[in-house]
């Protein structure tokens, strides 16, 4: 069985029939949002995070939003492979009551975070010099910034809406923020020219543009006054930005891309806009790394994990689950890496396609 699908846009399959392939092609990495979805690529990252990239001495430029940015926040710790596992242990066992509310889930998630950050992390990922950590955050506007929840759900309504018309629409109730590494100088283009707003990560405002990265509207409470930024409401970081459509620069190096679903979906309200693709050229320098079809059906269930599990299983029944996929996951970080090691991967790759 195949467990590994690898996709590349045509610059980056240009340039590794050319140049072969290599941790020294990329200057960016993506993680995306998504939930417990990340599980699935678990693996990936124990691989990727420690050893991959191991040794490097150019900057990497990590840009996650919402549990992408959890993510990122293991990897430019001082042990980014502790940090992971940290991650994956204590958000798999993450357990509510039967009804929880906003505030619940947002003290666990606080929890969680500080769990994974520990005493250092937050200082060790502001004083990164090669593994530069963004974290992407949705400023909001209108109604979209209030708690009450009647009210907040109609800025929602109204944020989706417009979206359906026209993607840039988002930019009348959201802006992007971005918490950057210091003395970074990532920049990001927009093909819908919704602009971005760059905001320097210190150990005092990381924990808080953390959490607001993934404070999923309703669900979760959003993240107020973060210090450095302007102020006002912050929210998750997928509701502009939910598997990406982005370019970067200034370096011209390739964007590496481990992810779920072979297909991106922009933002978080285009998840029911079968129509609403990225850009073509905002994947022309990625390479993905997917698990493969027959892979995510030989998992419990034949699914990879999200956050409906919470309410359609006992809290048993999902850990175990949960668990088992994290471990399978390991299947993912050894093809790359088997892949990786012979230059196989060459033979392997698929153009990436959103048709």
């Amino acid at each position: 069985m195949q467990v590994l699908d690898v996709y590349a846009g045509k610059n980056a399959l240009a340039r590794i029939k050319q140049q072969g392939f290599s941790a020294d092609l990329f200057d960016y990495m993506l993680g995306a949002s998504g939930g417990p979805k990340w599980f699935v690529l678990a693996g990936l990252d124990r691989y990727v995070f420690p050893e991959f990239f191991a040794g490097r001495c150019r900057p990497l430029n990590i840009i996650g939003s919402s549990a992408g940015a959890f993510r990122f926040a293991c990897f430019a710790q001082d042990d980014p492979l502790s940090a992971i596992n940290r991650l994956a242990e204590r958000y798999s066992h993450t357990v509510y009551s039967d009804k929880p509310t906003a505030k619940e889930i947002t003290e666990k998630g606080r929890a969680l975070l500080e769990y994974v950050l520990g005493e250092n992390g937050a200082q060790e990922i502001v004083n990164n010099p090669i593994i530069k950590a963004h974290f992407i955050v949705a400023k909001c506007k209108g109604l979209t910034q209030f708690e009450a929840k009647p009210i907040q759900m109609t800025g929602l309504i109204a944020s989706a809406s417009a979206n359906v018309l026209k993607r840039k629409w988002l930019e009348k109730f959201y802006q992007r923020y971005l918490f950057s590494s210091p003395n970074s100088d990532l920049k990001l283009h927009d093909p819908n020219n919704m602009p971005s707003y760059s905001v320097p990560l210190t150990s005092t405002n990381l924990p808080q543009a953390l959490m607001a990265s993934g404070s999923i509207p309703i669900v979760i409470e959003g993240v107020k006054d973060i210090e450095g930024a302007p102020k006002g409401m912050y929210r998750d970081g997928g509701i502009i930005d939910y598997h990406f459509d982005l370019t970067f620069g200034p370096q011209k190096g390739l964007v590496l891309y481990p992810h779920f679903y072979p297909k991106p979906v922009p933002g978080w309200f285009d998840k029911s806009l079968k129509k609403r693709l990225p850009h073509a050229t905002s994947y022309d320098d990625v390479v993905m790394l997917v698990p493969s079809d027959e892979f995510i059906a030989s998992l419990p269930y034949g699914k990879i994990p999200d956050r409906k599990d919470f309410e359609t299983m006992p809290a048993a029944q999902r850990i175990e689950y949960w668990q088992r996929v994290i471990s399978e996951s390991d299947k993912l970080g050894q093809a790359f890496k088997d892949m990786y090691e012979n230059q196989k991967i060459i033979e392997k790759i698929k153009p990436i396609a959103f048709t």
